[in-house]
């Protein structure tokens, strides 16, 4: 599937100087075929913005997407959505339409957000440089806050449903794209607001801190 369609409005560069309070964000979170880069391919997202310091889950986007390769059997174990479940379902030419538009403007929120960035490129095009300048990783800021060191990068504790139970951030459907979007959107709201030293971070500072 060759990259296309509209890009993704930008979010202003003058946004950027904002407080994170007043900036427009868009917590994402895809569930793929599998997590080769080159070949696998998107089932479904889950889009959820963040405006005002506020989840606004009424305007979040959740679809299935029909793949044209099918899910391996490991990650149907981990998403549950097996072909016939996709049955019916756009194809990502006219489901990346549905995705622009959730994400115009906006600045991305995701979790180990390079699955999320490399997966952008393939469906609009544009760099990875391009996707990740407007890209908070989520997970890097809950490291970050932490003061953690970074070789905690692969442990267990910072994986999403862990991070959640640990903050007190409920999660109903793991690996549940729309799910894992609101969790990821609520985490964003807790640790944004403890940010060491930084008690009204910038959109600016939190992408140098937690940038994809």
């Amino acid at each position: 599937m060759p990259p296309g369609g509209v890009m993704p409005a930008a979010p202003s560069s003058r946004t950027r100087a904002a407080t994170w309070r007043h900036g427009s964000f868009a917590a994402l979170d895809f569930e793929t075929t599998g997590l080769d880069l080159g070949n696998d391919v998107v089932v479904s997202f889950g889009v959820v913005p963040v405006d005002g310091g506020r989840v606004r889950m009424r305007d979040s986007v959740h679809q299935l997407v029909s793949p044209s390769v099918p899910p391996s059997p490991r990650s149907q174990t981990i998403h549950e959505l097996r072909p016939q479940d996709l049955a019916g379902s756009p194809e990502i030419e006219v489901a990346r339409e549905t995705l622009a538009a959730a994400l115009a403007g906006r600045f991305l929120l995701a979790w180990f957000a390079d699955v999320e960035v490399h997966f952008l490129a393939a469906i609009f095009g544009g760099s990875l440089r391009r996707w990740r300048r407007r890209t908070i990783d989520v997970r890097n800021l809950a490291i970050a806050v932490d003061d953690a060191p970074r070789t905690v990068r692969g442990k267990p504790g910072y994986a999403l449903s862990a991070r959640a139970e640990a903050m007190g951030v409920p999660v109903a459907n793991p690996h549940e794209a729309l799910d894992d979007a609101l969790v990821t959107a609520q985490l964003f709201l807790v640790l944004a607001s403890k940010v060491p030293g930084k008690p009204e971070p910038t959109v600016r500072q939190l992408l140098r801190l937690a940038g994809a």
